[in-house]
């Protein structure tokens, strides 16, 4: 049976393993990476996923990052991602367990919205986060506006304009 433990968990070697083996040890360059420069990942919005042996064959790590306005403003966002699955075992469902996992943490937490960049077809069918509100979201590098895709999961609303970046406290 497959369990999704607290990503903490897994030793970081591991976890680099299998972001290597599922995005490519090219990754870093991404402008997801840039969004959140020099944060640590939440442990209570992050997860591994385990096979029944008790191999990682998944990690989902979320991050505290935010929307920097021009006359200073400052919002809060939770950037979920990189969601990764060995690849030899995706399509096995461990992603979207994973994002369950996530999404309802994220709720019970009531945290800032939680934003990613991703598949607006799957990630909105699922989970229902949606490009509707992040138009003038600006990013540090390259991003499709399609792909750049948010979730209230505290009733609030979402910044409307600004550059995503890192967050400069930890807290959720």
């Amino acid at each position: 049976m497959t369990q999704i433990l607290p990503l903490g968990s897994q030793s970081d070697d591991a976890i680099e393993a299998l972001l290597d083996a599922a995005f490519g040890t090219d990754r870093r360059g991404r402008t997801a990476y840039l969004i959140r420069k020099e944060m640590k990942w939440l442990p209570e919005l992050s997860y591994a996923a385990l096979d029944d042996g008790g191999d990682l064959i998944g990690t989902l790590q979320s991050w505290p990052v935010a929307l920097h306005s021009q006359d200073g403003t400052v919002r809060p966002l939770v950037m979920v991602g990189p969601v990764a699955v060995r690849p030899d075992q995706q399509k096995g469902g461990f992603g979207r367990a994973m994002m369950d996992a996530v999404v309802q943490d994220a709720r019970r937490l009531a945290c800032p919205p939680l934003m990613m960049i991703g598949d607006p077809e799957y990630y909105g069918r699922f989970w229902g986060f949606s490009a509707e509100g992040t138009a003038k979201w600006q990013a540090p590098g390259t991003v499709e506006a399609r792909r750049l895709l948010a979730l209230v999961v505290d009733g609030g609303t979402l910044p409307e304009v600004g550059m995503l970046g890192p967050r400069i406290t930890q807290m959720v």
